[in-house]
Parts: C-alpha cells; sequence; structure tokens
C-alpha cells in the first residue's frame, strides 16, 4: 500500500479542534506523524483536506432490489461525492432484520464495495411495526443503529418496547417521523399546491407528532432517538426546545429540504416527490435557522434511487426518492456556505464527519495519529454542472440534473488509498460540466 504526503492543504478536523494549513502523512493505510520515506505526493494547496466524509442515510438497495442500485454502484456513487463511509437501510427485500441479513450485506459489502459500509437493522421483525425484531442478535452482528425507515412504528407499545432494549445494548435508534393515517394516500406537502392540483395532502403533523412522541420516549429512557430528513418548521422547534432540556433527541437535514419546495411538483415532475414531501420555503428556512444553531446537527442524503420504470408512472402511482450521495456536498457547500453564509466550513465539515459518528459510535470521523486514513480532498470553489447521465448510480431519479454549483470533492482516499479523483487537474479546476 502507498505511503502518502498530502501536502500545504488547508486540514479542518473539528473533532481534534483543527482549521490550519498543514500536511498530512499516511503510511499503511494509517494516519502518522511523520514523514514516509518515497511518498506519493498529493499536492493540496488551495484544497480542503477534511477527515473522510460520512452518510448515514442511504439506501444501497440490496438485497433484493439490484435493479435500482447495488453496494457496488451506490458507494461508488458515495466515493464521487467524497463520501468514505456510508450506512445502509434496512428496508430491502428481505428486510435487514436478522443477524444473517446484516452478515449478507457485511460480505457483500467486503467483496464489492469502495468505500465503507455499515449496515443499520430493522426496529420490527419484517418492517411490520407489530414484534421487536432480535435487536441482541442484531447488535452482535454489527448492526450500528436500529431503524424500520421508511416504516415508521406506529404502535407505542412497540416503539417503547424497541427503545428500552436498545438502550440497554447501547445501540442508537433512527426514527423516519411518519404518522400513518394522517398520510395514507398522500402525493406531497397539504398546502395550497395540494389543493390547486388536487391531490391528496401530506400534513405537516404526521411528521410533528412523531418527533414529539420521540422527544418524550429519549427523555423516558435517557437514550438517543435520531429523527431522519426533517422536513416542518414545527419540528424544527420541538427538537430545539428538547435539547436545550438536555433531551437526548437529534436530527438530520437532506439537501432537497432546503432546496426546494412543494411549487416544484405543479409540473407533474415525480423526481421532486420524496417522503417526506417538499414543503414550503417557510420550512427550507426553519431548517435552515436549525442547522445555523446546532439544533439540527447532522446532514444526510436520503439516497434513495428508484428505476426509470418505478418513477415514470403518474404521480400518484410513482415512488418516493431521490438520488444525493454525488450532489449532496455541493448542495450544502452552494446554499448554506457561499449563498447564505449559513455556516463555517468547519460547522459543515463537523456535520458530515465527527457529528454521525459520534451518534452511531463509528471509529471514524477525525485525523488522529493511528486513526485509519479515510480522507476528503474538496475543493470549495470548484464550479461545475450536474450531468446525471454521469452518475454512478444504476438509477437516474435525480432533480438536480442540469444544476450549477459551487465546490465539490475532488479526491476520496479511503485506508490510504484514493478510490475516486476528479479527472481534471488543478489547472482545469474552475469548471467541468458532469463527472
Amino acid at each position: 500500500m502507498p505511503s502518502l504526503h498530502i501536502r500545504g492543504g488547508r486540514v479542518i478536523d473539528p473533532a481534534n479542534r483543527i482549521d490550519e494549513t498543514r500536511d498530512l502523512f499516511v503510511q499503511d493505510g494509517i494516519i502518522v506523524n511523520d514523514p514516509p520515506s518515497n511518498p506519493d505526493v498529493i499536492n493540496a494547496r488551495g484544497l480542503i483536506v477534511s477527515p473522510g466524509l460520512i452518510d448515514i442515510h442511504v439506501h444501497l438497495r440490496e438485497p433484493g432490489q439490484s435493479h435500482k442500485e447495488t453496494i457496488a454502484t451506490g458507494t461508488r456513487a458515495a466515493a464521487a461525492g467524497g463520501f468514505t463511509s456510508v450506512v445502509c437501510m434496512p428496508n430491502t427485500t428481505p428486510p435487514i432484520d436478522t443477524p444473517e441479513t446484516v452478515a449478507w450485506v457485511q460480505k457483500k459489502a467486503a467483496e464489492t464495495a469502495c468505500v465503507h459500509v455499515f449496515s443499520t437493522a430493522a426496529l420490527t421483525r419484517g418492517l411490520a411495526g407489530l414484534e421487536v425484531a432480535p435487536l441482541e442478535a442484531l447488535a452482535a452482528q454489527g448492526a450500528v443503529a436500529f431503524t424500520d425507515d421508511g416504516h415508521c412504528v406506529q404502535n407505542l407499545k412497540v416503539m417503547r418496547e424497541a427503545v428500552q432494549r436498545a438502550h440497554a445494548l447501547g445501540i442508537p435508534i433512527m426514527d423516519h417521523c411518519q404518522e400513518a393515517t394522517l398520510t395514507q394516500g398522500s402525493i406531497l406537502h397539504e398546502g395550497s399546491w395540494s389543493q390547486r392540483l388536487g391531490l391528496h395532502g401530506w400534513p405537516r403533523l404526521a411528521e410533528e407528532v412523531i418527533v414529539a412522541r420521540n422527544i418524550l420516549l429519549a427523555q423516558e429512557s435517557n437514550h438517543p432517538i435520531h429523527c431522519q430528513h426533517i422536513s416542518s418548521r414545527e419540528s424544527v422547534h420541538l427538537l430545539r426546545e428538547a435539547r436545550a432540556r438536555g433531551i437526548p433527541i437529534s436530527g438530520e437535514a437532506s439537501p432537497h429540504h432546503i432546496t426546494f419546495t412543494d411549487q416544484e411538483l405543479q409540473h407533474g415532475d415525480t423526481n421532486f416527490k420524496v417522503n417526506p414531501p417538499l414543503r414550503t420555503q417557510e420550512d427550507c428556512e426553519a431548517i435552515i435557522a436549525g442547522i445555523a444553531d446546532g439544533t439540527i446537527t447532522i446532514l444526510a442524503s436520503d439516497h434513495a434511487p428508484h428505476s426509470p420504470k418505478e418513477k415514470g408512472l403518474p404521480i400518484d402511482q410513482a415512488s418516493f426518492g431521490m438520488l444525493g450521495l454525488e450532489t449532496e456536498l455541493a448542495v450544502f457547500l452552494t446554499l448554506l456556505f457561499h449563498q447564505r453564509k449559513t455556516v463555517t466550513l468547519s460547522q459543515l465539515i463537523a456535520m458530515l464527519t465527527v457529528n454521525p459518528a459520534q451518534l452511531l459510535h463509528l471509529d471514524r470521523g477525525r485525523l488522529s495519529v493511528g486513526k485509519t486514513a479515510d480522507i476528503t480532498l474538496i475543493d470549495p470553489n470548484f464550479s461545475w454542472t450536474y450531468d446525471k447521465e454521469t452518475s454512478y448510480s444504476l438509477s437516474r431519479n435525480t432533480p438536480f440534473h442540469g444544476h450549477r454549483f459551487q465546490g465539490r470533492a475532488v479526491r476520496t482516499i479511503v485506508a490510504g488509498k484514493t478510490v475516486w479523483e476528479c479527472p481534471l487537474t488543478r489547472t482545469d479546476r474552475k469548471i467541468v460540466d458532469g463527472r
């Protein structure tokens, strides 16, 4: 394995409170103090040298849905987005609700993935919400979190038991916050556009009531519950108040919920159909404010690939979800750092490295000596246009096709090995279309 000398970059490592120009050395896949002999030299002048980025909300679709995505293709997309670690969701076929299925994912990842893959496991058997899954055996196999993801547990007794058992294991819970009776048949946000289009609306309350439930469960158990892809302004307020009281509750924001609103669906483009739905500009502003003040501590893509057939159906029948891994960092850099100046680069990187690592107890997210050399090189001023036809994903369901961004990852290093590099040289790195 080659040794590395990453020279002259701005090292931003929030976990170690480092933000300065310095060199970084890697030997045998590990970060070291001293320059190795005869290293490969990477000129990082003008670039950010960050801990490898982590996305804790990714759908890799295997087992059973490989027409949408595979672990191999999904992790290549992750690498192209600057991510060295991803956490996959359990809503596969079959669901990841047994130790054997967790082991299958781990083996498949070891054989085909180009970045680290950590697996969640289901909270309930079959994602049915009726009986708690064998959490103890799932944890023993290496599941890093429990979640029913798109199948939010509706039964409070079952959810309470799951939280109590997860607490005994020290494994966090991640929850897709959706009260099912309020969203049956819902297509988009309940508001003026759902009324104009004559489509069944999806009220904010369906998310907020589950966020409130999770706050109470986290308070009772003193166990961390993480609310996935927050979309509602009131959810942000609930999280802010609960966190101020020391309750171990957290939330994440996805790129599309701060970029787009429900009006994007007025022409029936199903690439904008997501769960939870795009809401109003007021909701976007509340989420951005939550990111700015630390209420929302983690950024994640909810990368949800679907085949053209599934997305090509009429809007009331098409699948929910969009791609996210390759555009995620670019969206956050463009909107939050360059345009809004909502966060510093250090704050942004923390939400993509040390914060998710701490939540899920991953030994990742920092550039400490002796740690695995997972490193992302970022050009924050890279101007480029995203072309979905160059995506590494098997699917193409993205609303970001043709969008202009400022900033992107230009090299992704996993355990000291470069697994993706922007094909342009630094002298050409002003404008690039596609990959």
